[in-house]
């Protein structure tokens, strides 16, 4: 198991944006959370194997149509175990 810890920029504040990320994430099976930080920039922690930490980090690039990401800033780690779900934080 491992987490990807991100922090994605542009225009992606808003409650779109988290909700998006959620559906997302619970769509290829990482676990973990997303909040807004108060830059604007969103940050997202996710656990999953390699694989599925690959497609989701790829998505947050790609971002959902109204979204214009200009930088996904990310670092991996392996850990013990997910989380128990994906949700949006506040």
């Amino acid at each position: 198991m491992f987490e990807l810890s991100a922090i994605v920029r542009g225009k992606v504040q808003g409650v779109w944006f988290r909700s998006w990320t959620r559906e997302t994430a619970r769509e290829i099976g990482v676990s973990g959370w997303v909040r807004n930080l108060p830059d604007g920039s969103v940050e997202v922690l996710a656990r999953g194997t390699e694989e599925q930490l690959d497609r989701f980090e790829q998505r947050l690039w790609d971002g959902p149509p109204l979204a214009r990401v200009n930088a996904v800033e990310s670092r991996r780690e392996p850990v013990d175990g997910p989380f128990p779900s994906f949700d949006v934080r506040r």
